[in-house]
């Protein structure tokens, strides 16, 4: 089966989205435990370390905009109208999703929202592609 690059991107980003959680859970075990991190934590219970809670809010973020993205991607790819354009807005937007993901755990404010907004371009290159506006 050959899949298109923008299909690999794609995956890729939903493996990253899908990843997120790990280092948090990994941080909340070892505040509370093995088996009180597997029970049932309250929803606003937060971890200790500020890390780990921007962590949770960058996979959180992750996911709303993977909803995004994941759309955009799938309809062009149904049109059959993705190119070296698309390509590339796939791979910017991988990159800026994982630049986002670290820039904001370790708490970098100006590289964080450029990150995000990177990554939003690369969802608007799509849609304007989806929509016939450029190809």
């Amino acid at each position: 089966m050959n899949i298109t690059p923008e299909l690999r991107w794609l995956a890729a980003s939903a493996l990253l989205t899908g990843g997120l959680w790990i280092p948090y859970v990994l941080d909340r075990m070892r505040e509370h435990g093995v088996w009180a991190a597997m029970s049932n934590p309250e929803r606003d219970q937060q971890p200790e370390a500020q890390w780990a809670y921007r962590l949770m809010s960058a996979h959180a973020n992750a996911v709303e905009n993977l909803v995004v993205f994941a759309t955009l991607v799938l309809v062009t790819q149904a049109e059959g109208v993705g190119g070296t354009l698309t390509t590339v807005a796939a791979a910017v937007y991988f990159f800026a999703r994982l630049t986002h993901a670290v820039v904001y755990t370790l708490g970098v404010p100006v590289a964080r929202t450029l990150a995000f907004m990177t990554g939003v371009g690369a969802q608007v290159t799509f849609g304007l592609v989806a929509l016939g506006v450029i190809r």
